[in-house]
């Protein structure tokens, strides 16, 4: 396995037959759903996502509540849909704290919901789900192609890291290299040609007459 010491996330990541809390301890992440199918009583949804490298997300039941209130029945209608997964610390399991994968922005929906679904017995937790923009591959190529500066691309950067598909996380990269060339040769001086130095005429020289 080829390790990149810039990003060692993937080293803590659980053997496991799907995401689990403990990959989002760095931050969340959003993932584009590819695939929507059926699995065991104990999980009966299984969301299959661009790169998750046979490490689908399994709902909870909470979070298939808020799921089938949001984007409707049809799972088969959630395929090409966005969300951010992200750890919650506090979520109980068992009479303790055990932490879990919550959601907290969805795209497709027309304004943030705010949800009041059972916990535990008894007491009911509002989930509030944020809208989620979602970022296109040609949104970060107009972005990259508009910088001049560093501010500029800085912005741009912040842009491409929004993408979820690696094809386009690619593109985006090779944009980007392009353009920081581009802009580099752009800034560097032009170099003036040195003048030929001044011929001036020995003791014993004419210049009016150089052979």
């Amino acid at each position: 396995m080829s390790i990149d010491i810039a990003d060692l996330r993937g080293t803590i990541v659980p053997r496991s037959d799907q995401i689990n809390s403990e990959q989002l301890l760095a931050g969340p992440k959003t993932i584009t759903i590819s695939d929507v199918r059926a699995g065991s009583q104990e999980q009966p949804v299984i969301l299959h996502y661009e790169g998750d490298e046979g490490r689908p997300y399994k709902p909870c039941l909470t979070m298939r509540k808020v799921l089938v209130f949001t984007w409707g029945e049809d799972g088969r209608q959630w395929i090409g849909k966005s969300m951010t997964l992200f750890n919650d610390p506090e979520v109980r399991f068992g009479g303790q704290t055990v932490g879990g994968i919550r959601i907290s922005h969805l795209s497709d929906i027309e304004k943030d919901v705010k949800i009041s679904l059972t916990a535990t017995k008894g007491k009911k937790a509002l989930h509030t789900i944020q809208r989620l923009e979602i970022v296109r591959l040609a949104d970060v190529i107009r972005a990259i192609n508009a910088a001049t500066n560093r501010s500029g691309m800085d912005a741009a950067k912040a842009l491409a890291k929004q993408l979820t598909a690696q094809e386009d996380i690619d593109a985006a990269l090779q944009a980007y290299t392009a353009r920081a060339a581009a802009l580099r040769a752009k800034a560097e001086p032009v170099k003036q040609p040195e003048p030929e130095p001044a011929l001036t005429p020995g003791p014993d020289e004419d210049d009016s007459n150089p052979f």
